[in-house]
């Protein structure tokens, strides 16, 4: 005796670069002031809820798609725009002045600011008067800032208490900047 057994098939799940692609419409969509930003709001809502493509279309269907041509013109300038901004940072990099670091057998944090007892003394108005300290510690490099007026960073980014540093970052203080040398 044969049985059969009927399955209830129900559209396939939408795949994120499905998603993805209506999202970039919506996107482009707004960057052009083709939508307003609470109907790209609520557009956006409905395209992450969307069960089915025909419920993507519906929310893209006024908005005009980029051509074949145009999407690899814009892919290109976007690909060269940030390897010139990689080479720029690149290039500024290695013209920035060299901290070394100091030997880990020394054991002491170096103290780094105006004050004249700091162990590296930055006299920059930019820079606090004690404004960061570098500590080896468990066998790295630890910058911690020390509640500085400007601000301290690491590779661009504003350290807010410590940071674990390496050689070849890039270390702000105020305006001040060094590349991190071993020696």
């Amino acid at each position: 005796m044969t049985s059969s057994f009927e399955f209830n098939t129900y559209p396939a799940r939408l795949s994120d670069a499905e998603r993805d692609r209506a999202l970039k419409v919506l996107r482009d969509g707004v960057a052009m002031g083709r939508l307003s930003h609470d109907t790209f709001v609520h557009r956006m809502e409905l395209a992450l809820a969307a069960r089915r493509p025909d419920e993507l279309a519906v929310l893209t269907a006024d908005l005009p798609t980029e051509s074949r041509f145009s999407r690899a013109v814009f892919g290109t300038v976007e690909a060269l725009s940030g390897f010139t901004v990689r080479l720029r940072r690149a290039w500024r990099a290695e013209r920035l002045p060299k901290l070394l670091l100091p030997h880990p057998a020394h054991g002491h944090p170096l103290r780094i600011g105006r004050d004249p007892a700091s162990g590296l003394r930055l006299n920059h108005e930019t820079v606090s008067r004690v404004h960061a300290e570098l500590r080896h510690q468990g066998g790295m490099w630890v910058l911690r800032d020390l509640g500085s007026t400007n601000g301290t960073t690491v590779n661009g980014r504003r350290v807010v208490g410590a940071a674990v540093v390496r050689e070849g970052d890039q270390v702000g203080f105020g305006r001040m900047t060094f590349r991190l040398s071993a020696g």
